[in-house]
């Protein structure tokens, strides 16, 4: 019998890998809390697309809705969750799904920002696991219809990537990999904490400035202004982790030094930064917008604390700081509460 899993949170990131565990024939109940997409997947199954015609599935899954999850007390117990919630929901989707583990069951973190150690205070850390979706780009466009809009990984570029805490190799860890390739590549890391920041930087770059803008990924990275200011918040966010003590991976193609020293304004440096930024953005759709300029849209809350908040007052805790992000975090703060209108004229003074 296969392993039972649970995917609590299925919008854009859960929908998507737990999406393809269903179809490579996994054993997965999809957890949400939006009515209509759980009812949607239950009459009309799930839908995933992306930028080829290979990409686009269809296939039934089975869904739940948060207010149903004491059901699972009529099933075998869990033996992987993937929690998949934005960051402000973490401490409350362990909550919600610690009673149904196994004894030997455990969590995967599969989000934006550094939730392990939230986690591991409710379920322990012994049942606590981390995993990066680099360069992922889904958008939960409708109910039952989650859209990639960036090239799958492959060989290319590891898409998920899998960590202990402690950072040695374990089963589960392989375990959980081989599960993931099921959507696109996938590995186990040794360096969960170095991964899980180098992330946090591309996050940083991205996520506030689309938000706070409305530019979409294609717009903010083309455009010599906004490039600018992103390159600076990459390049902050790296000098905070450096301090930190990360041992930061090469992110989407830009070495950690070489980002961090094209923000400080060294022109070699800058003039890589910028060749590695438009390339993307050719190979990207112009539909892919991070995912906090998503929440902007549906009027939802971001993460905006847990991204270039967190950088902030990581800095300020260590004598670094990181004064951009702490601005941006506050401007895309004042959009969230409706007192300005996402636009460009919110980062023209960053």
């Amino acid at each position: 019998m296969g392993k039972k899993i649970v995917v609590v949170g299925a919008g854009a990131i859960g929908g998507y890998s737990g999406g393809h565990m269903t179809r490579a024939g996994h054993d997965v109940t999809l957890i949400d809390a939006w009515p209509e997409h759980v009812e949607y997947m239950r009459k009309h199954g799930l839908h995933l697309s992306g930028l080829t015609a290979a990409e686009n599935h269809a296939m039934k899954v089975r869904a739940m809705h948060v207010c149903d999850v004491q059901e699972l007390i009529k099933d075998r117990p869990v033996d992987i969750a993937f929690i998949c919630v934005k960051s402000y929901d973490t401490e409350w989707a362990a909550h919600l799904i610690k009673p149904y583990l196994a004894p030997d069951g455990f969590v995967v973190s599969l989000q934006n920002c550094i939730n392990e150690e939230r986690i591991a205070a409710i379920v322990g850390w012994g049942k606590t696991l981390g995993c990066i979706a680099s360069l992922v780009a889904a958008e939960l466009c409708e109910p039952g219809h989650v859209n990639r809009t960036v090239p799958l990984g492959g060989e290319r570029h590891t898409v998920f990537r899998v960590g202990e805490v402690h950072g040695r190799v374990s089963p589960r860890t392989a375990e959980v990999a081989d599960l993931l390739r099921s959507a696109d590549s996938a590995k186990v890391t040794t360096n969960l904490g170095g991964e899980r920041w180098s992330k946090l930087v591309v996050n940083s770059m991205r996520n506030g400035l689309s938000a706070a803008s409305a530019l979409n990924g294609n717009a903010r990275d083309l455009a010599e202004g906004p490039r600018w200011l992103s390159i600076r918040l990459g390049s902050e966010a790296v000098r905070v982790g450096q301090a930190l003590g990360f041992q930061l991976e090469k992110m989407l193609g830009m070495e950690p030094e070489t980002l961090a020293r094209a923000g400080e304004g060294n022109r070699d440096a800058l003039a890589e930064i910028v060749d590695i930024l438009v390339e993307a953005a050719m190979r990207r759709s112009d539909e892919q917008r991070p995912s906090m300029a998503q929440d902007i849209a549906k009027g939802r809350r971001t993460e905006t604390d847990f991204i270039n908040g967190f950088v902030a007052a990581r800095g300020d805790e260590i004598g670094v700081p990181a004064r951009t992000h702490a601005k941006m975090n506050e401007v895309v703060r004042r959009v969230e509460r409706g007192e300005v209108e996402a636009s460009p004229d919110n980062i023209r003074d960053l």
